[in-house]
């Protein structure tokens, strides 16, 4: 018993350890300059850009956080069913944010990124998506920005990791949305 207890202690200050040395990171996307950027311990990793929802469906705004993560994604809307493939509309990577079946994934027309051309998703070409889809994690926020503060239109120009670092420590803390839909 003394053992198992012993063992237990291990585990949850080894799960502790992990949680605090794990890097802070977080989505931000600025909806009408159709940019996402990612943030890592208070610094911009990269930026890309991206198409977001047209006017008749347009991107939802708020603080989501990525609830799941899907390589070569079957997609599935109003009936319609398409395997994965090149003719996929969600591309190769599929990132929900749990709200009613949006997220961020690739796309099957890369001439549409940079427009507004979606059913409200945040879509990259599939190039990027597979390379921020490695450096993402299901649980890191994502914040959908549709009339960005002149701070956080900042975050998508060169500026210093301090500037950053103040603007993210002044965001007020995120309400957690539920899961409540499939893909769109």
């Amino acid at each position: 018993m003394q053992t198992l207890k012993f063992f237990a202690i291990l585990v949850a200050a080894a799960s502790e350890m992990a949680a605090e040395s794990a890097p802070s990171r977080r989505l931000i996307v600025n909806i009408p300059a159709r940019k996402i950027a990612l943030v890592e311990d208070g610094k911009v990793v990269n930026r890309y850009s991206v198409a977001v929802g047209k006017s008749s469906t347009p991107s939802p705004s708020g603080t989501f956080h990525i609830v799941s993560h899907v390589v070569n994604p079957t997609y599935s809307h109003a009936g319609k069913v398409v395997r994965p493939g090149p003719g996929n509309p969600v591309g190769t990577r599929w990132m929900s944010i749990g709200y009613k079946g949006y997220g961020i994934h690739g796309t099957n027309h890369p001439e549409s990124i940079g427009h507004a051309a979606s059913h409200g998703c945040i879509r990259l070409r599939n190039h990027d998506v597979e390379e921020l889809f490695q450096l993402v994690r299901v649980g890191d926020e994502v914040d959908l920005l549709e009339d960005p503060t002149p701070e956080e239109a900042s975050l998508f120009e060169k500026i210093g990791a301090q500037d950053l670092t103040q603007h993210l420590q002044a965001k007020a803390s995120p309400a957690d949305v539920t899961t409540v839909g499939g893909l769109q």
